[in-house]
Formats: C-alpha cells, structure tokens, sequence
C-alpha cells in the first residue's frame, strides 16, 4: 500500500455549497485530514433535499471530519485559532467582506499561523469588482458561457455547476504549487492562493474569447465559432431504431471515412463530402446521411458495429444508468461511502492507485460530530473544552440535527 502524498497535511475548510467543499474533497482524496467548520446553521448543502443532506453533500465531504464554530461569537473565533495553529493551509469561499468581519481575512491568519497557505476562492480576485459577490451562474453570465446557452431563447445556467469545480480545481493546483515551495525561502505572497470564479471563467473561456478575436483580425468583424456539434456534421447525438440516443464521435476526414465503411455506405470516397469543409457546406445533405443510417439500427447492433470499426461512440445515458457500466466498477473508479445506514457508490477523484492508495473511507460527519475530539488534538484542558461549549461560540454535536423528511409513501 502506497503512502497518499497528502498524508500527515491538515487542511482547514470554511466553505459552503461547492467551490471550497469541492477543493477539499480532492486534497483529503489525496491523503489530508480536512477539518469542516461550519456555523450552527451548517452548510447549506446538508438541507437541500428534503431538510436532510443532498447529493452534494454526500459526494465532496466524505472523508472530512466536521467542526461547529460560531465565529460571530469570541470563544468560535478562538477554537478557530487555535486550529489554525495546527494547519497547514485553509481554504474557505466567504465573502471578501464576510471574512474581514468573522476574523478569517489573510492578515488575521497570518498573525496566527505565519507558515499558513491561505486559499481564498472568491467570486472576482483583485480588481475593481473584488468585493462583489459572485456565484457559479454569474460567472457563466459574465464571461460568454449563458449567452450562448438558451432555453425558449432565454439565456440560462449550463446546469452542473462547472465553474464552481473548475474554481476549486484551481485552487488545489495553487495549494500544491505552494506545498512545493521550500518553506525556508517561502514568502507570504507564495503561501497566498487567490481563485475568483469569475477570473475561473475566463481562463475556461479563453480558446472562444480567443477565436472571436482571430476572426476579428481576419475578417474585419467579430465571429463566434459555433458549437462543436453544428460545426462539425456528423458529431451529435443520433436516435436508433428502438429510441436510444447514441452520441458520435465525428472530429477528421479519417472519422467519416470510418463511419461510412462501418455503416457500408458509398459517401466515404465521394469527393463532395471528402474533407471537413466540404461536409460543413452540405451540412443538412451530411445530417440526414447520418440520421437515416443510425435510425435505421437498433441501438445494441449499431454500436457493436461501430465499435468494430474503431468510430468513437457512446450511448447518451440518464444518470440513474450511469453506473450500471463496467468501466465504473474497475478498481480505483467508486467508493463505497454509509452515511445514516445508506450506502452510497460515489465516484473517486481520478488518479493512479486510487485502489490501493490507502486514503481512509470516512462517512460525511454529522454537523459538529468532532468538535470535541479535535479540541482534545490541540491539547486543551477538559476544562478549557468544557468552557468553550459552554460559551455558545462551539458546537458539538446534535443528535437529530437535518433530518431528511419521510419520502417513501407506506404501502
């Protein structure tokens, strides 16, 4: 068994929905002990289905231990602190002006732990928007995403919340770039990591933000590429015979050639469809071409032909199908996680022997599960701990706190 390159690291989380949960759940993935302060009115995700905790929930904070602080009170700052003290870095998504007044900005973490990485991810980094506030959707909606993405012709979320995971990606990419740094020479801007979503979606956005330029240059005007399915005929989704949606993977001239030999039609070698630009300007001809002969198969044996014939394809799957595949269940790819005696199949951060790593199965912690035994890691007295709970400012745990409300009809 191999030792998680993490392991023996403290990482500290003030975090809430996705950006900061989703950076964290990838570090104890990769062997930290991550420690989850939460207010006495717990993340929101613990409330999002049925007054009980929700998929997110489940899915990126297993393997975390849970704190409840109260940091609008002293005695929660203080418990903070002292944690702070034992940590190697913290990451937290509040608000700029949040954290300046709960006691969490870089100055007052750095008074505490001088050798800290810092990790804020925030809806914009440094600028003139720095303390606006941001959320997934409006880094969508800023950066060229939501426009593009229309429901009825109103602009709307892509739905999965990328640039939140893109943000927390990042902000492990930061963490660990830091981690790297030799702590002797290490200064305080290199222990700093600052992630914004919008700035997230830049960066994502920039091989479109790019194009619209290039055209520019080349033809005078603005021109947005079009999405890679209209742009390329032949790569979409096809329905088969018995209703199954089939998605073809259809990039290069080699591709089509491949399709048509596969499917025994004649356009493979017909010179009007032979290259990418001669099939965009018959696109509708190239469309029907393909929808007849993907319609006029059954899903199971359009697949295995395709297959046969080296063409890139999948079925389009509905989520609760996904991890019916094979694929799925290979050593390394899920993890079976028992959270209030239901056990949950929640897929691995992907990395090599993730199977045999020894990264430690923990089941999400109830809210201030180990608030007790984590003041007792940092060697405070029984009656210190006593006073701090006693103080209001921490939580220990509250036996039926988020209950999920009954969603099976009786018989």
């Amino acid at each position: 068994m191999s030792t998680p390159p993490l392991a023996g690291r403290r990482v500290i989380e003030i975090g809430s929905m996705l950006a900061a949960p989703f950076a964290t759940h990838i570090l104890s993935q990769l062997g930290a002990e991550v420690i989850k302060v939460e207010p006495p009115i717990g993340d929101p995700t613990r409330a999002l289905v049925r007054g009980g905790p929700s998929g997110t929930f489940i899915a990126y904070s297993h393997g975390k231990k849970s704190m409840c602080l109260d940091l609008s009170k002293p005695e929660g700052r203080d418990a903070l602190y002292a944690l702070l003290k034992s940590a190697d870095a913290l990451v937290h998504n509040l608000a700029p002006k949040a954290a300046r007044k709960l006691g969490v900005s870089r100055a007052d973490c750095e008074r505490i732990n001088p050798a800290l990485i810092y990790c804020h991810i925030r809806g914009y980094a440094a600028g003139p928007q720095a303390d606006d506030l941001a959320s997934n959707p409006v880094a969508e909606a800023s950066t060229g995403v939501m426009e593009a993405n229309r429901v009825n012709g109103r602009p709307s979320r892509l739905g999965p919340s990328y640039h939140d995971q893109f943000a927390g990606a990042y902000a492990v990419i930061g963490i660990l770039a830091s981690l790297l740094r030799d702590p002797k020479t290490a200064t305080s801007e290199d222990r700093e990591v600052e992630v914004g979503l919008y700035e997230t979606g830049l960066h994502v956005a920039s091989r479109d933000l790019v194009a619209v330029q290039l055209k520019q240059h080349l033809l005078g005007r603005p021109e947005r590429e079009p999405h890679g399915e209209f742009a390329m005929p032949g790569y979409g989704a096809y329905l088969t015979r018995d209703e199954r949606w089939l998605y073809l993977l259809m990039l290069t001239d080699g591709h089509w050639a491949k399709f048509c030999d596969a499917m025994k039609l004649p356009w493979g070698s017909d010179p009007q469809f032979a290259t990418l630009k001669m099939r965009k300007k018959a696109r509708e001809q190239v469309e029907d071409i393909v929808k007849n002969a993907i319609g006029a198969h059954d899903f199971e044996a359009v697949q295995a032909t395709l297959k046969a014939n080296g063409v890139g394809c999948t079925e389009v799957l509905p989520l609760e199908r996904v991890l019916d595949a094979d694929q799925a269940h290979q050593p390394g790819k899920l993890r079976t996680v028992s959270f209030r005696g239901l056990n949950f199949e929640v897929p691995e951060f992907p990395r090599a022997g993730a199977a045999s790593d020894g990264v430690p199965t923990i089941a999400p912690g109830e809210l201030g599960e180990h608030t007790e035994s984590i003041l007792q890691s940092l060697n405070l007295s029984t009656a210190e701990i006593a006073a701090l709970l006693q103080s209001g400012g921490v939580k220990a745990q509250q036996p039926g706190s988020f209950a999920w409300a009954a969603v099976r009809e009786a018989a």
